[in-house]
């Protein structure tokens, strides 16, 4: 194949080029041929060729029609949102949501199947909820596996996606140590062979989410929290103004030691930022003063019961939630001296739910706690997409391989040839030989 400067095909321009086209129009609405060479920087000859692939291929779709000045009226292309599917999965502290997407982020369906007893991480569950829900929401939406770009998969912990054999996660707080989810994910069947699990962290989908959709949408540098059980962070260094494909960092930023020999975290440490702010610590606290919401069925609805007795002025929860808000916003100035963000977003089902109560405290302390010149640049406010943010981001991963790809599957590594001695004793037993 044709190889020009860089070391670049004719197969990588004409993929570089889709990209572009798609990126374009998905994050920037519907345009003209016209308008698309200078927002992509294509020559008319190279846009005209790339739409005519991607009209063909069924991925872009006509959007209306505008008038010009003095000329023809001019057709506006779009993404067709009804040409490719996602599914995002949040495995998340108290139940596994599952949510069919088309291509425009539109919810199809959704299922959510709760853990039990709460908090139970055990893998064999969650691996059969993640099949019992992708069966599902496909059913609910009468949707088969052939528009199918993938399913995008949220967890706690580490995740390493260049593991032999799929991704693993090492998830010290609950109780995972090198789990293979993506094999045991492949083994029950629920999706085609050809169709990705991608697994990442639950705070860099979060993340994702926001950066592409939501609060931190026009951001370059920003931080976004998962606020939960316990707490995570994402960094963002490389958004982009218009959306589009932003690389997070998962920051185990829950685990930063705030206090030397301190309460003991759930991973075991002493003293960590999680053992203090995480809705888990923090309803532990309450219990240990004498609050409490005895009859509560998880921990949202104690966390609620926790708000409505400050509200009505109950001491003992003013004083944790003030403590809380301190600890929270000292270890945001951690962050906002070591990377100076733009933005620190909030978010999770215990940020979104506290949020309001704390935010400004929580800006008071960092504010307190942090450099003058890094704090004054940086804004901290609430996620804006609400709890459902972690599956969108799920859904946002296979979605951004659908673009590096150019709207085209990204090709399966080749199986290897079985060796010669594996094929001479499966002939002599009779059977096919099989990859060793």
């Amino acid at each position: 194949m044709t190889t020009g400067r860089g070391g670049r095909t004719v197969r990588d321009l004409r993929r570089g080029n889709r990209s572009a086209v798609l990126q374009r129009l998905y994050f920037g609405g519907p345009m003209s041929r016209q308008e698309l060479g200078p927002a992509t920087g294509l020559s008319s000859g190279s846009v005209s060729n790339v739409v005519g692939e991607l009209v063909a291929d069924g991925l872009l779709e006509e959007a209306g029609v505008v008038d010009s000045d003095g000329g023809r009226p001019r057709t506006l292309l779009r993404v067709a949102p009804g040409s490719a599917h996602m599914i995002g999965v949040d495995v998340g502290e108290t139940r596994v949501r599952v949510e069919l997407f088309d291509l425009a982020l539109t919810e199809l369906a959704r299922a959510e199947l709760p853990l039990q007893p709460r908090g139970c991480y055990d893998v064999g569950p969650i691996v059969d909820h993640v099949r019992t829900g992708i069966a599902a929401v496909l059913a609910q939406a009468g949707a088969g596996t052939d528009r199918l770009l993938g399913v995008g998969v949220g967890v706690p912990g580490i995740v390493d996606r260049e593991a032999p054999g799929g991704a693993v996660v090492h998830g010290q707080t609950i109780g995972w140590d090198a789990v293979p989810l993506e094999a045991l994910l492949r083994a029950t069947g629920a999706v085609p062979p050809e169709v990705p699990y991608i697994i990442d962290n639950g705070a860099r989908t979060l993340g994702q989410a926001e950066m592409w959709f939501g609060a931190g949408r026009g951001a370059r540098e920003a931080v976004v929290v998962l606020f939960g059980s316990g707490v995570g962070a994402s960094l963002i260094t490389d958004g982009s103004p218009e959306g589009g494909t932003t690389a997070g960092t998962p920051l185990e930023w829950g685990h930063l030691t705030v206090s030397v020999r301190g309460r003991r975290c759930r991973c075991g440490a002493l003293g960590c930022l999680e053992a203090y702010t995480g809705a888990e610590s923090l309803l532990e606290r309450w219990s240990e003063r004498g609050g409490g919401a005895g009859g509560a069925a998880d921990e949202e609805e104690a966390l609620s019961a926790l708000l409505a007795a400050a509200v009505a002025a109950d001491p003992v929860a003013l004083e944790v939630l003030e403590e809380t808000a301190e600890y929270l916003g000292a270890g945001l100035s951690d962050v906002i001296n070591l990377f100076r963000p733009e933005r620190i977003l909030i978010g999770g089902w215990a940020g979104l739910l506290l949020g309001p109560h704390i935010l400004p405290a929580v800006r008071e302390h960092a504010a307190r706690y942090s450099l003058r010149h890094p704090a004054d640049r940086v804004t901290i406010d609430l996620g804006s997409l609400g709890p459902d943010a972690v599956t969108v981001g799920a859904a946002t991963l296979p979605l951004s391989a659908f673009f590096a790809t150019g709207g085209r599957p990204a090709p399966r590594p080749a199986q290897p040839e079985p060796p010669g001695w594996h094929t001479s004793l499966a002939v002599r037993a009779g059977s096919p030989a099989r990859p060793a």
